[in-house]
C-alpha cells in the first residue's frame, strides 16, 4: 500500500511539474509560403475561446482567404504575462530568426499590476528589438497591437473605469511612440475593445476577456497591414 501511495504521489508531482512549464511553441510550420509568430498574453492565446478563435488564427485564416499562403501562427503567450514575463519566455524558446511576420500585443498586465510607464517603455523597447530580430531583422515585418481597455468589460463594473481608461491610454501612448521609433506598424484596436461596454457579444464567458467576435474585429483591422507585410 505504501508503494502504491508513493507511485500516486510521484505521478501527481510529474503532472504538476508539466503544467508549470513554459509553453513550448510549435516548430516552424512547413508547407506554407509564409510563417507567422504571435507574441503576447491572454489576448493572444484567446483566454476563454477555442484556439481557432484566437485573433492571430483568424488573421491567418483571413489572409489565406485572400490568397496569402501563411501558416497558422506559432504562439508564445500566457494569461497574466507582463513584458518581462514574455521576454523571458521568448528567450527560453530559442526561436530562429526566420519568421515572415511577427505580431506583438503586451502591456495590460503591466498596467493592471501598477507598474510604471518607465518600466513598460524600457521592456517594450527590448521586446520590439527581439521581435524585429525574429522577423528576419526587418522592422517592416512586425505588427504591434494596442492594449485593450479591460475597464469596459463587466469584470470592471465596480472599479474606476475612467482611471483604467486613462492608464490604458497612457500605456498605449508609450506603445505607439516606441513602435514608431522602432519602425514597426502600430494597429490601434483599443476603440474596438471599448465597444464591449455596450455589446456583451464581444465578451467571453468570464466577463473579462473577449469573444471570438471581438478577435475577428481585431484580425480584420490588422488584415491590410498584414497583407502589406506578406505581399
Amino acid at each position: 500500500m505504501n508503494r502504491l501511495l508513493l507511485l500516486i504521489l510521484l505521478f501527481t508531482a510529474i503532472l504538476t511539474s508539466c503544467s508549470d512549464e513554459e509553453p513550448t511553441p510549435d516548430p516552424s510550420p512547413s508547407g506554407h509560403a509564409y510563417t507567422y509568430l504571435a507574441l503576447g498574453d491572454s489576448y493572444t492565446i484567446g483566454e476563454g475561446v477555442p484556439a481557432s478563435a484566437q485573433w492571430g488564427m483568424q488573421l491567418a485564416e483571413l489572409l489565406r482567404a485572400e490568397g496569402v499562403d501563411v501558416a497558422n501562427p506559432v504562439t508564445i503567450a500566457r494569461t497574466g504575462w507582463t513584458t518581462s514575463d514574455l521576454a523571458s519566455a521568448v528567450a527560453a524558446a530559442k526561436l530562429k530568426p526566420e519568421f515572415d511576420m511577427v505580431s506583438l500585443l503586451i502591456g495590460v498586465n503591466n498596467q493592471y499590476r501598477g507598474q510604471s510607464l518607465a518600466t513598460y517603455r524600457s521592456e517594450l523597447r527590448q521586446l520590439l528589438q527581439t521581435a524585429i530580430r525574429l522577423a528576419k531583422g526587418d522592422a517592416s515585418n512586425v505588427l504591434v497591437l494596442s492594449i485593450p481597455d479591460w475597464g469596459a468589460t463587466p469584470f470592471a463594473r465596480n472599479q474606476n473605469r475612467e482611471q483604467i481608461a486613462a492608464e490604458i491610454d497612457a500605456f498605449n501612448a508609450v506603445a505607439r511612440e516606441e513602435a514608431a521609433n522602432a519602425g514597426v506598424t502600430f494597429v490601434n484596436i483599443t476603440p474596438l475593445t471599448r465597444e464591449a461596454a455596450s455589446d456583451l457579444s464581444y465578451v467571453a464567458s468570464d466577463g473579462l476577456h473577449y469573444s471570438g467576435k471581438m478577435y475577428r474585429e481585431w484580425a480584420l483591422l490588422a488584415l491590410p497591414e498584414a497583407k502589406e507585410i506578406l505581399k
